[in-house]
């Protein structure tokens, strides 16, 4: 049974990997290889009520993600359609390509470790359409925004899902992680981000502005207003889920929520012509829904993976014929690029006990830092690459041959430093 449904979850990813050629939308190949994955599971089971169990608790977390990640782009849509971003990109003088990736690169890095790098990602990238107009340079530069979301988010508590798993686990603690993983982690995207910005030359081009804005353009308070309350929203996460200990797709629900009632309020002296594509509502289909659903596959393929144990026999065989936890780290940061590096630092996380390797052990860090910046390799690999790939619509082979060696000798090149870091303190 293990085998065959590793089979169907190569051949789907495989799928998604070929969409251009294969001309099927890769939402489809996920969410067909999930479903198939799942069935093959509960038909060569003995309990299928234990299996709907572990459907049933997967959903959930599945779910939180998802709901997440819609809140998020509503929210963004909607200070998109205020003309918010305007008050970032007035800013911004520079057209420069390689200063233009040097300072939104070092804007996520610090931003990811604040938010997270999803909701990094999204903003950001979106805010590369305000800034960018030719699509290919758009692709490089949040090819690059992926790297630095992904990067940022490995240094902080709050930065990446598999960091906040091992700090709420007890295997690490906040100032210890970001003590031993901010200079790996600034390495990690220094190194692709100089080496890649150097072959840059010339100028971005900025979108033209339509005719009919002016005609539509939202006023000065409304700009402002949503601006500040969409971005206090994003804000207001990670603190609601400290204080609450709700997970964070909570927060973003109680914040989106806000901001609807604030922009129904604003535009309620409007018909609905004239309120256009300003309400919640319009935002809500405007959003990329497919890549929603893409995500959905993807996340369930990979849970029917760690129902049936493939994920932690992969793990403690990793650690039977390598040993090395160094070696094990890199290893499961390469990994990650592949699975989702969730049920990855799960499993680690029960094949080896605290008493082995206490709080803020080596081998803690190392894997919080592996298992966030690992996923940059592929596309596939990271929420963050995941929301930008719907965003932009980034090809899955393209991403392979552009970016995944820059975001790999990052990868190593902040492992390098962590090691050395290691044996001199």
């Amino acid at each position: 049974m293990e085998w065959l449904i590793i089979v169907v979850f190569i051949l789907g990813y495989a799928a998604i990997a070929l969409e251009h050629p294969l001309r099927i939308d890769k939402a489809a190949s996920a969410l067909i290889t999930g479903v198939l994955c799942w069935s093959i599971y509960i038909l060569n089971s003995s309990d299928s009520h234990t299996v709907i169990h572990q459907l049933d608790e997967h959903m959930g977390e599945i779910s939180g993600i998802l709901f997440f990640l819609l809140s998020a782009m509503t929210i963004v849509e909607l200070i998109d359609a205020h003309d918010g971003f305007e008050m970032i990109t007035e800013r911004i003088n520079t057209t420069s390509k390689r200063k233009l990736m040097i300072m939104l690169s070092v804007v996520t890095f610090f931003l990811s470790a604040i938010l997270d790098n999803l909701t990094t990602t999204i903003v950001i990238v979106s805010l590369l359409r305000k800034l960018i107009d030719d699509k290919e340079d758009r692709l490089l530069f949040a090819g690059m925004v992926v790297i630095a979301a992904n990067a940022g988010g490995a240094w902080s508590p709050l930065g990446d899902v598999t960091t906040t798993m091992l700090w709420i686990g007890g295997q690490i603690s906040a100032g210890n992680i970001v003590a031993k993983t901010f200079l790996p982690s600034v390495v990690c995207l220094a190194v692709p981000l100089l080496l890649f910005s150097a072959k840059l030359k010339g100028h971005v081009t900025t979108p033209a502005k339509k005719k009919s804005d002016n005609l539509t353009r939202s006023t000065p308070f409304e700009r402002k207003a949503v601006f500040f309350i969409g971005v206090g929203a994003l804000l207001f996460v990670p603190v609601y889920k400290t204080i609450t200990h709700l997970p964070p797709f909570m927060g973003i629900l109680l914040g989106l929520g806000i901001m609807w009632v604030v922009t129904e309020m604003i535009h309620s002296g409007k018909d609905e012509i004239e309120k256009g594509t300003r309400s919640v509502v319009h935002a809500l289909r405007k959003i990329d829904t497919p890549s929603i659903l893409f995500f959905l596959g993807i996340l369930i393929a990979i849970s029917a993976l760690q129902s049936n144990g493939v994920l932690r026999q992969v793990a403690e065989a990793l650690d039977r014929t390598v040993g090395n936890i160094t070696v094990v780290g890199l290893i499961i940061g390469m990994l990650s690029a592949i699975v989702d590096n969730v049920p990855l630092v799960a499993a680690a996380q029960g094949m080896y006990s605290m008493d082995q390797f206490p709080t803020d052990h080596y081998f803690w860090s190392f894997l919080a830092y592996c298992a966030g910046t690992g996923g940059s390799a592929l596309i596939i690999g990271s929420a963050a690459g995941v929301a930008a790939m719907g965003l932009e619509k980034i090809n899955f082979m393209w991403y392979l041959r552009k970016i995944s060696i820059w975001a790999i000798i990052g990868y190593f090149s902040g492992a390098v430093v962590y090691i050395l870091m290691s044996q001199m303190f």
